[in-house]
């Protein structure tokens, strides 16, 4: 019983913020057609479940497809992704594409797969959502990832830039919709054991993590630490830029009298 009502708590809670985010940056409007990218972690569980119960109250209609693109990894079984979709009643797509080998062939023994990998697996959902008919794709980001995202622009690359809650794809043909952006990560951990996802581990990025974006998880921890809100003050920052106070100079330009 308490467990039950821990998670209609935090479904409450979860489904007031994409809800929130949905208003304030038009993720979700009337009559689209959304593929949801469902990879198998908790985020994109997560994502795919509040979507589905956050449809069933908009004053409008929408539509969603879950797409799993299934890369080649060795040892990889989606048999209980599969059944957790079927399950669902949620109509979905398997899309089987060998991006294992093309990852294998370009990346050194040392580098970090999961940049190509996720580019490669981007162009699949893309393709994929315009043969479904879908306008917009879901992608599962969080709270945590655009921080984290915004840490390592600022420190490795030099850019102020986080991660957007809608987006033009590159080739300017979709939408791309992130409805989990102001949402907490450690929330879509807990959503994940309540509701016992049947996660599908990446047996080739699990065993290789991102060393940079770990060392900003942990520096964001560490801080925090001392700052309890410091998560929620630095998205709210994100939301309050003041671009006249930056130094940019074809900005300051466009910006000047």
């Amino acid at each position: 019983m308490a467990a039950s009502g821990e998670q209609s708590a935090l479904e409450r809670r979860l489904l007031k913020t994409v809800a929130r985010t949905s208003i304030a940056y038009r993720v979700l409007e009337p009559d689209d057609r959304i593929a949801v990218a469902v990879s198998g972690g908790k985020d994109s569980y997560g994502l795919l479940h509040l979507l589905d119960r956050l449809r069933r109250r908009l004053p409008f209609s929408i539509e969603l497809i879950a797409v799993h693109v299934a890369q080649g990894q060795p040892g990889y079984d989606g048999t209980p992704l599969r059944d957790w979709l079927r399950q669902s009643g949620i109509r979905y797509r398997i899309v089987e594409e060998d991006t294992y080998s093309i990852v294998r062939q370009r990346i050194d023994g040392g580098a970090t797969p999961c940049a190509l990998c996720s580019r490669l697996r981007r162009g699949i959902l893309y393709t994929t959502a315009r043969r479904l008919g879908c306008n917009k794709v879901a992608l599962g980001h969080h709270r945590d990832d655009a921080l984290g995202t915004l840490l390592l622009n600022l420190f490795y690359a030099g850019t102020l830039q986080a991660m957007p809650a809608r987006y033009l794809s590159d080739d300017g043909d979709c939408l791309v919709i992130r409805p989990l952006i102001e949402a907490a990560e450690s929330d879509l951990e807990r959503l994940a054991e309540l509701l016992r996802f049947p996660i599908v581990p990446c047996s080739f990025c699990g065993s290789r993590p991102d060393a940079r974006r770990a060392a900003m998880g942990r520096l964001l921890a560490e801080l925090e630490r001392d700052h309890p809100q410091l998560r929620s003050v630095m998205l709210g920052a994100l939301k309050n830029v003041r671009p006249s106070h930056l130094l940019d100079v074809e900005l300051n330009e466009r910006l000047a009298p």
